[in-house]
């Protein structure tokens, strides 16, 4: 970035995040995730179904989530009650849960979309062998959240990733478990990824009676 001073072709070039609101994404409540899938179901649309599901479920980040192979959530001819999956940006392995619904979304998207354990769970539509980018699911979710009403500056792909690990921790308050279920190697990492402050800490405190 600290270079593009010096680059003659980087000249009069707009900033990536120009008129984009930077910084932490808002997480989905119960509702809107349901008038996301009433909206997806509406239009007839199985994969983004899928993938929105998906990436509910497993809160994986978006580069993790488009790579995400056929053989990866299914074993035989079921859809896996849990996967894992190695993640890019700290090269782990992650575990995460595929309930009901969302294994029953995965079965119809891959009765549809078929292929082999190898392919990509989700395909790049200009090359069929390689998979989504994840600009498109970019797009796919600005597309989603504008068809519900919310503003598409306030959520991203990363508003996905911390959803269910949001409700997680409001219903629990384990942020140990939270850091698990989202790959983090360091709890403050998780920490600061669910903003948790003093007044967080103080109802924690309030619940607990010893």
């Amino acid at each position: 970035m600290g270079y593009s001073r010096h680059d003659p072709a980087a000249q009069g070039r707009a900033a990536w995040n120009a008129g984009k609101t930077v910084g932490t994404k808002r997480p989905l409540t119960q509702k809107q995730i349901w008038a996301i899938r009433f909206f997806v179901d509406r239009e007839g649309r199985l994969r983004d179904r899928a993938l929105f599901d998906l990436a509910i479920d497993s809160k994986l980040r978006g580069c993790d989530l488009v790579k995400i192979k056929i053989g990866d959530v299914v074993a035989g001819a079921e859809i896996r009650t849990r996967a894992i999956v190695v993640q890019q940006k700290t090269g782990r392995p992650v575990q995460f849960e595929l309930t009901a619904d969302v294994r029953a979304s995965l079965l119809s998207w891959l009765e549809r979309r078929g292929g082999a354990v190898a392919d990509y769970l989700f395909p790049s539509r200009v090359d069929h062998t390689n998979h989504m980018s994840t600009r498109q699911y970019a797009r796919l979710v600005d597309e989603w959240v504008s068809a519900i009403g919310l503003r598409s500056a306030e959520y991203g792909t990363h508003s996905l990733r911390w959803t269910k690990a949001a409700m997680i921790y409001r219903a629990t308050g384990n942020i140990r478990a939270i850091q698990i279920l989202l790959g983090h190697t360091k709890i403050e990492n998780t920490v600061r990824y669910l903003g948790v402050d003093v007044e967080d800490a103080l109802l924690l405190a309030e619940r607990t009676e010893i």
